[in-house]
């Protein structure tokens, strides 16, 4: 004979909004998606500033991103170091002194006369065995030589390398920021969609990544994924921080509870 367990009856609750926190728990989630949001204004100068230039032209393009994932195949590394991340580090007559060395078949004899002197002085205190760095040494011929040879973009290790630790710095970001905004009072489809969107930005930008490599056409997903995340995580912040100090309880009066 069947034993029938009885069903818990679960109360009918109103979820939480913004005007139920506590001015503690504004002034927390405040300060956290202020400086979240500065954080991640910061991490976009820094892509600014690191893929800018690749392709040998000034500003930001699609070029520079294609070029950094799958490589200038009519070009070297180090020329591709060179005109983008290590752009800073050299002054532009002593660049255009390598590339045209580069050019002309990197003999060790122009190595030694022109390139040498100047890797010395303004490279060789990081790229050499002695810093420990896992970066090219380009305190020798033989180490320069090594990234002298056709560039095929950002390798497959760096690439895993990055995108792990992207992949789980990102997405407790989007977990914290999300666990957040879940107060707000929105359209549950809208609210629904802004939640999710952060995550499938992420994998979207990030599987990009190695698309690029196989295809430089695939750096418009970078764009485009990019672009997306920073729109959601904007939108979430922006109006999380509304309703947190400016939304308000509206209550029912005696005749709407009345007609109701």
């Amino acid at each position: 004979m069947d034993q029938k367990h009885p069903a818990e009856t679960c109360p009918a609750t109103r979820p939480r909004r913004f005007y139920d926190c506590t001015l503690n728990e504004k002034l927390l989630y405040t300060s956290f998606l202020f400086l979240a949001g500065l954080a991640y204004i910061m991490a976009l100068a820094y892509l600014y500033t690191s893929f800018e230039g690749i392709d040998g032209k000034p500003g930001l393009s699609v070029e520079d991103i294609a070029e950094n994932y799958y490589g200038n195949r009519s070009g070297t590394r180090l020329e591709s170091a060179l005109r983008g991340s290590m752009a800073g580090y050299i002054e532009t007559k002593h660049r255009n002194h390598v590339v045209k060395w580069l050019k002309s078949g990197a003999p060790e004899e122009g190595y030694e006369r022109v390139i040498k002197p100047m890797f010395d002085e303004r490279c060789v205190l990081c790229h050499s065995a002695a810093s420990g760095l896992q970066i090219p040494d380009l305190s020798s011929y033989e180490g320069v030589k090594q990234v002298a040879n056709v560039d095929t973009g950002v390798s497959l290790h760096s690439l895993m390398k990055v995108s792990h630790i992207h992949l789980f710095g990102i997405a407790l970001v989007a977990l914290a920021i999300g666990l957040v905004f879940r107060f707000a009072l929105l359209p549950a489809w809208f609210q629904h969609m802004l939640t999710l969107l952060p995550f499938v930005a992420i994998f979207s930008d990030i599987s990009a990544w190695f698309l690029t490599k196989w295809d430089p056409v695939y750096a418009y997903t970078v764009i485009i994924a990019g672009g997306l995340l920073g729109l959601s995580w904007a939108l979430q912040i922006l109006i999380s921080l509304y309703q947190i100090w400016f939304l308000g309880c509206r209550v029912a009066s005696e005749n709407e509870g009345d007609n109701s």
